[in-house]
């Protein structure tokens, strides 16, 4: 919003700290067209998105590669098939703890941003920045870089691509036509993702059908074979290795946010958002179960332990070859459709920061979409795919994101947030402090096995602080320079 702040006309970013309104501010020469003034009426009456584009945002959000490659992992951990199930329930059971706290969030502040939104304005816009540094250095380009990837990997194996054709090209093409949809026509975006996701369900719902069909003809058996663990095996290593393996699993759930990201663009934000979130996540806990039952269940456990592609494995137990091509496809489809709900939602954070004065003005919304926001996305996560090795940055991944959101949640507990007139019942809280506790837990299980990634995190957030401080002081600087 436009102000006058030391004598001079501003941009003011309120936020609310030890009950007392604070202001930092910025020159009003950072933008301050129309377009962006007018954004939040505009799109809130457009009501571009509903309930169940918001429902199935979070779904595509959700699944992605993590829940067709995980189990196998879990399973050389563990060590029983029943061990997995049990940890994808515990981690289904803290993401709808996390999306009942987000729902809580989004009621106290319906608009778009994320996590730098709620912690701008709840804590203080330094955290917001770092979190806003985060996902878009971390969490969403190196989710859509890894799931493009993922893609290529499953649409055009290595042995099938062509000579002549280099390797990411597929990676980068599912990139440019997901941006080109959020990007410059957010109505076909979403009807076009809005099919994606209703197909892949269908396609999952018959991988399902199919198991039982086998299962009730008595052509599937049910294989309950215990992995011949290496070493010695205690109560105490058992539930370590549970949590371990809960750490990797939760990366499968990242997403059941998403729809918060876009909420300036709902009509009656603070009753369908939330109600999306806990949808949303329910329906994919429940799929993610019934679809790890078949993987860790249908195949020996020998043959899938330790393995990446566990699904295609299963497949093949199933219906032999030309299932498991059916499943390959149907893979590629619900990594394009995360793709697809990754890039509509990232550039609204950027778009956030910009109108706050936190990124150039013209990284915001102008007319329908935050169309430069979506390019520099784009731009990021093609170099991301061009540089890196992703599968390598997953748990780095997992451990930053985990902790941003945690801090985030941790929102609920401050008068801020208690003081809103909109602020949940106090037993409410009992579902922020179940999922920022477990968070806690699974990244301090992490870390004593990997050190080396809270250090790579820390680094992330030391970043983020300094962008914070450089920008701010820019901006000072440039408000004390412009003429009386």
């Amino acid at each position: 919003m436009i102000a006058t702040c030391g004598g001079e006309d501003v941009r003011r970013l309120d936020y609310i700290s030890d009950h007392r309104p604070r202001t930092i501010c910025f020159p009003a020469s950072a933008g301050t067209d129309s377009s962006s003034e007018y954004h939040l009426e505009s799109s809130r009456l457009s009501g571009k998105y509903g309930f169940w584009t918001l429902a199935f945002l979070v779904i595509a959000n959700m699944i992605g590669a993590g829940v067709f490659t995980t189990s196998g992992y879990s399973l050389a951990d563990l060590g029983s098939p029943q061990l997995v199930l049990w940890a994808w329930l515990a981690g289904g059971v803290i993401s709808v703890a996390g999306a009942i706290s987000y729902a809580m969030l989004i009621r106290v502040m319906p608009q778009s941003g994320g996590e730098y939104l709620f912690l701008s304005r709840a804590a203080h816009p330094l955290l917001g920045y770092v979190a806003g540094w985060v996902s878009l250095i971390a969490g969403f380009s190196g989710a859509i870089a890894f799931a493009a990837t993922a893609l290529e990997g499953y649409l055009l194996p290595e042995h099938l691509r062509p000579e002549w054709m280099p390797a990411g090209i597929v990676t980068i093409m599912a990139i440019v036509l997901a941006g080109f949809f959020h990007g410059l026509h957010p109505r076909v975006g979403a009807t076009t993702q809005n099919i994606a996701v209703s197909v892949k369900l269908i396609l999952l719902a018959t991988i399902l059908l199919f198991a039982v069909y086998q299962w009730f003809g008595g052509d599937l058996i049910i294989r309950n074979s215990e992995v011949q663990m290496t070493a010695e095996t205690t109560s105490w290593s058992r539930w370590v290795a549970f949590a371990g393996s809960l750490v990797w699993i939760s990366l499968s759930y990242s997403g059941f946010n998403a729809a918060v990201y876009v909420a300036d663009e709902v009509i009656d934000a603070t009753r369908v958002v939330p109600r999306a979130l806990v949808f949303g996540t329910l329906a994919t806990t429940l799929l993610y179960l019934c679809l790890n039952a078949v993987f860790v269940f249908a195949p020996s456990a020998a043959s899938i332990v330790g393995k990446p592609d566990v699904a295609a494995i299963a497949a093949a137990s199933l219906g032999g070859n030309g299932f498991a091509h059916f499943v390959r496809w149907t893979i590629a489809l619900c990594l394009l459709t995360s793709v697809l709900s990754m890039m509509m939602a990232a550039p609204r954070v950027y778009a956030k920061m910009a109108d706050d004065g936190m990124l150039p003005a013209w990284m915001r919304f102008r007319g329908e979409a935050p169309f430069a926001a979506t390019v520099v996305q784009m731009m990021v996560a093609i170099t991301l795919v061009l540089i890196s090795d992703l599968q390598g940055l997953l748990s780095y991944l997992g451990l930053t994101l985990s902790l941003s959101a945690a801090c985030s949640v941790c929102c609920l507990f401050l008068p801020s947030i208690r003081n809103h007139p909109k602020a949940a019942p106090k037993h409410w809280l009992i579902a922020p402090a179940f999922y920022v506790v477990a968070t806690i837990v699974s990244a301090a299980i992490m870390t004593l096995n990997d050190p080396k990634q809270l250090i790579a995190t820390g680094i992330t957030f030391m970043v983020g602080g300094t962008m914070y401080v450089l920008t701010t002081q820019f901006k000072s600087d440039n408000t004390h320079e412009q003429p009386s």
